[in-house]
């Protein structure tokens, strides 16, 4: 038991998948494991264990933003041993290809600040994914669902007032911006640990289109089960 994990030793598998949503948790574990058992509820957020084609899978929610994100993957990684972390979450659009319901899986990174950002000092880190995971996700997802594999932002103003940023990042090709990626792939990478984020474009920074909420969950599966096929390839 952490600060904010109440699980016993053993409850956590060494697979954790990472919606930020507490509920999404609960959605994708009761949808996709047999099984799943509640082994966290501190401060509401929700993690579950269970199995998936006999492989022990933990979906453990991590909250909004990098600094949140941080506190769990620490614990997850330092106190329960967990080995494969892949985020599982919706980003907004930031290229006219890169359309509501795709699925973005993040190479790399970027960020103006993350938890992790103090120890670097003057470097500018990159943060990038696991390759072995971000490969079997790519082919998980073809003829599944439309597929983008690049560059994304993690940014942890959800209110950005910043219109030069990002108009500079869609310059540079960058898909999509989310809350958590960046700080992930950098605990991952201290902690000698496999991580990727599967992404999905809920809504649309240039056309300002949004996926509905009653389509939400049937998106979010394919996203799920591309990144339990990844894991477990």
């Amino acid at each position: 038991m952490t600060f904010h994990i109440g699980a016993k030793p053993g409850e956590i598998a060494e697979t954790v998948l990472l919606p930020g949503d507490p509920y999404r948790a609960r959605w994708a574990a009761q949808t996709f494991l047999k099984d799943a058992v509640l082994v966290n509820e501190v401060r509401g957020m929700l993690g579950y264990t269970g199995t998936w084609k006999g492989e022990r899978v933990t979906i453990q929610g991590s909250g909004m933003g990098m600094p949140s994100l941080s506190i769990y993957v620490n614990e997850l990684i330092k106190d329960y041993g967990a080995q494969t972390l892949i985020r599982i979450g919706s980003a907004g659009g930031m290229q006219e290809h890169v359309k509501v319901r795709d699925v973005v899986l993040a190479q790399t990174a970027s960020t103006l600040g993350s938890p992790s950002r103090g120890i670097f000092r003057e470097l500018n880190f990159a943060p990038c994914a696991d390759f072995g995971l971000l490969q079997a996700a790519w082919k998980a997802a073809q003829g599944r669902v439309d597929c983008h594999v690049g560059g994304i932002y993690s940014n942890d103003t959800f209110y950005e007032e910043r219109e030069d940023l990002g108009a500079q990042l869609m310059r540079h090709g960058v898909l999509c911006v989310e809350m958590e990626a960046a700080e992930l792939y950098t605990l991952a990478a201290r902690y000698g640990r496999r991580a990727l984020a599967i992404l999905t474009i809920s809504d649309h920074l240039i056309t300002n289109e949004a996926l509905p909420a009653g389509e939400r969950e049937r998106s979010f599966g394919d996203m799920v089960e591309i990144a339990l096929e990844a894991a477990f390839s």
